[in-house]
C-alpha cells in the first residue's frame, strides 16, 4: 500500500548564458543533487511571495518573477515518517535577477540549500539532479511542460 506526501511548492527558472541557477540540496527526497531554487508557501505568503523569498533564502539573489510558465507533478519513492512516496507539485516561474550576490545561505531548520551554482544541460543527469531541474531542461527545449505525471519507479534518494 503507497501512502504519499504532498508537496507544494514554487520553483524559479533563472538562465543566463545558457546555463541554469540552482541549488545544492541538503535534504528531502532529492539530497545531494541539483535542484530548482524555491519551496513551500508559509502560512498566508502567496505564490509570488513565497518565490521571491525562497530564492533569497537559498541563493542570496532578488529577483523579479517574469511569468508563470505552469504547473507539473512528479511521483517518486520516499520513506519519509509514515509515507512511502512523494507526491510533488511544483509552479515553475521565469525569473530574472535583480539585486544581491550569489553566497552561502544562512543554515536554520528547513533551509535546505548548501549553495547555488550555474549548470548546463550536459551538467546534469538522472543521478545528480533532481526531477525539477530535467523537467527545465526539456522545457528550455521544447517550450511545454506537458500535462502527465512524471512517475520516477526506481528513484535513488542520495542520502549522506
Amino acid at each position: 500500500m503507497r501512502k504519499y506526501h504532498r508537496a507544494f511548492g514554487v520553483y524559479g527558472i533563472c538562465i543566463r548564458n545558457g546555463k541554469l541557477l540552482v541549488i545544492n540540496k541538503n535534504g528531502g527526497p532529492y539530497i545531494n543533487r541539483y535542484d530548482l531554487p524555491g519551496g513551500s508557501l508559509e502560512e498566508g505568503e502567496g505564490l509570488s511571495e513565497a518565490m521571491r523569498r525562497e530564492f533569497l533564502e537559498e541563493t542570496g539573489l532578488e529577483i523579479e518573477i517574469e511569468e508563470n510558465i505552469g504547473v507539473i507533478d512528479f511521483k517518486l519513492p520516499w520513506s519519509w515518517k509514515d509515507f512511502t512516496d512523494v507526491h510533488h507539485i511544483a509552479v515553475y516561474y521565469s525569473v530574472n535577477v535583480v539585486g544581491g550576490q550569489l553566497n552561502i545561505p544562512e543554515q536554520f531548520e528547513g533551509q535546505d540549500s548548501l549553495g547555488a551554482s550555474w549548470v548546463s544541460e550536459h551538467d546534469v543527469s538522472l543521478d545528480n539532479a533532481s526531477p525539477l531541474v530535467l523537467k527545465t531542461f526539456e522545457w528550455l527545449n521544447s517550450e511545454t511542460l506537458g500535462i502527465d505525471t512524471i512517475t520516477y519507479q526506481d528513484w535513488k534518494v542520495l542520502r549522506n
